[in-house]
């Protein structure tokens, strides 16, 4: 009776969140003004004023320029801009940007968490399958990821150097061409899933939930990576809170649908793991819904298709190299997962949940780099390079700061978490031998993701990439061989933590030489 009392309360909030949300949606898209970026407001302005001075903008031949070459637009003049991130203060710019992509972030990793809590009441078997699918479906954010670091380069800099136009008209064929990939992405993963599962060693029960998984996440893959190249793209325009907040509400839709669709709720047939996956990839579609419907309402998207290709060179200059970035990371846990698969299924089990957990606080880390990204590119299109050199000094304090904190706290607290999760000793061991070695390096980390936004924003998207080759395979993977060899999975997880301090020093004060020599060659005489 008291479980049947538990489950009732449990579906009437979920009702009463869902109609929260529904609510809430609607308020925020009757309120565009919350979402239009300062540079939008300013250009909708100036169109009222002067249709004449608008028309003389589209035909500007900067516009061309920015679609034509990234490191064109990198090295061109400078053109007096007062919208965006090029005023007022740099801290300030920095914590609102951060702070709503950290909301964003979290809640998305308190999905994450609350999905692995649901797979939890399913067994250990299913933990060790999002273990398992881990690998394959960060491979696919490399993509994602990519696209939006390439698209916020060059939009980030237009909007700095005050070609709205042009900026507008990247917006649009960034999202065709992401599309594009998203569907094609999608369909391979569905094809060759089951031979890349298999060479991770996944066996038995635990390959057959794998698959059932990603075979849902694939489909709604096009839809993933909409959401997060539309949050790039935003931030790149100068808006600072609508991505998080869109982001958050994609996030809170998936906790309130995992256990509707896992355990059979309210009428819906009981689908298991693969009701975790349609729980995300119907918060994942709902999420486009809200960011079409932004851009739209902000005049960003339009059907223009000239230029087009032009546009996608201009991207790829920067979103090449980011993917190969993204790429090599997910790379070497692919040669991680299958050293601990050795020892095991629940140390594969325990390295994932533990992995969740310390995402959290990696999301604050990733946020600040996210918004590093956007805040230099508009500051380096207005050559504002003191306010370049501010924004990487207060993020990169605020890395090793915030590492410190999440040391502190996952030591104390991280494998309690672990064990509410799923108390099997094995994963519980597991993820305290995590605890122990990683927390305390993520802060280096978040250094050399900063520096790698920095470069990627500039226009630089090469060193970013020999950062990630040193970070993933060069320098981690031999030391994660010989540390597995010496000390079995302990040793690995030393070797991470090892490599983020050693690589995150390089990235530092590589960037740090890099932003001194080109300031100093586009400076005037």
């Amino acid at each position: 009776m008291a479980a049947q009392m538990c489950d009732l309360r449990l579906r009437y909030t979920a009702c009463q969140a869902l109609e929260i949300v529904t609510s809430f949606v609607l308020g925020f898209l009757r309120n565009p003004g919350i979402t239009r970026c300062p540079q939008l407001r300013q250009r909708t302005r100036s169109e009222q004023r002067s249709s004449t001075l608008n028309q003389a903008e589209s035909n500007s031949s900067a516009a061309g320029e920015v679609a034509g070459a990234s490191q064109d637009l990198a090295d061109s003049p400078p053109v007096s801009s007062n919208v965006g991130f090029t005023e007022g203060s740099v801290g300030r710019h920095l914590a609102r940007l951060g702070s709503f992509m950290a909301m964003g972030t979290l809640t998305m990793n308190v999905a994450q968490i609350a999905e692995a809590v649901y797979l939890g009441i399913l067994g250990t078997e299913a933990l060790a399958a999002m273990g398992f699918a881990f690998p394959l479906t960060i491979t696919l954010f490399a993509f994602a990821g990519g696209i939006g670091s390439g698209s916020s380069s060059v939009i980030a800099r237009a909007m700095g150097s005050g070609d709205s136009k042009a900026a507008s008209r990247l917006v649009s064929h960034s999202q065709f061409l992401t599309v594009i990939l998203g569907v094609v992405l999608g369909a391979l993963g569905i094809a060759y899933a089951t031979e890349i599962i298999t060479s991770l060693g996944a066996k038995g029960r635990v390959l057959e939930l794998t698959i059932e998984y990603l075979q849902v996440y694939m489909l709604g893959f096009p839809f993933f990576m909409l959401s997060i190249v539309g949050s790039t793209l935003l931030r790149a325009t100068g808006s600072a809170a609508s991505p998080g907040i869109i982001m958050a509400v994609g996030s809170v839709l998936q906790i309130i649908l995992g256990p509707i669709l896992i355990f059979g709720w309210m009428g819906i047939p009981e689908m298991g793991i693969a009701g975790a996956a349609w729980a995300y990839v119907v918060s994942r579609g709902f999420s486009v819904v809200l960011y079409a419907g932004l851009l739209v309402k902000t005049r960003l998207m339009t059907w223009e298709f000239k230029g087009i290709i032009k546009s996608w060179t201009s991207i790829m200059h920067v979103g090449g190299p980011a993917i190969a970035s993204g790429l090599v990371m997910p790379a070497s846990m692919l040669i991680i997962t299958r050293l601990l698969a050795n020892h095991g299924h629940e140390v594969v089990a325990g390295y994932n949940v533990a992995s969740r957990v310390e995402t959290m606080a990696h999301m604050i880390l990733w946020s600040c780099s996210s918004s590093v990204e956007p805040l230099v590119g508009q500051n380096w299109g207005a050559r504002l390079f003191d306010r370049v050199r501010r924004a990487l000094f207060l993020a990169h304090t605020f890395c090793l700061g915030w590492g410190a904190i999440t040391f502190v706290i996952m030591i104390l607290f991280g494998s309690y978490l672990v064990s509410l999760i799923d108390p099997n000793p094995i994963v519980v061991d597991t993820a305290t031998a995590f605890f122990l070695y990683i927390p305390l390096s993520i802060g280096f980390m978040g250094m050399m993701q900063v520096a790698n936004a920095s470069f990627n924003a500039r226009g630089l998207p090469m060193p970013a990439l020999v950062i990630s080759l040193l970070r993933s395979l060069i320098v981690y993977v031999p030391l994660a061989l010989l540390g597995d060899h010496l000390w079995g999975y302990t040793g690995i997880f030393a070797a991470t933590a090892l490599t983020n301090v050693a690589i995150g020093i390089v990235a530092w004060k590589w960037n740090q030489v890099s932003v001194d020599t080109q300031a100093a060659r586009l400076s005037p005489a």
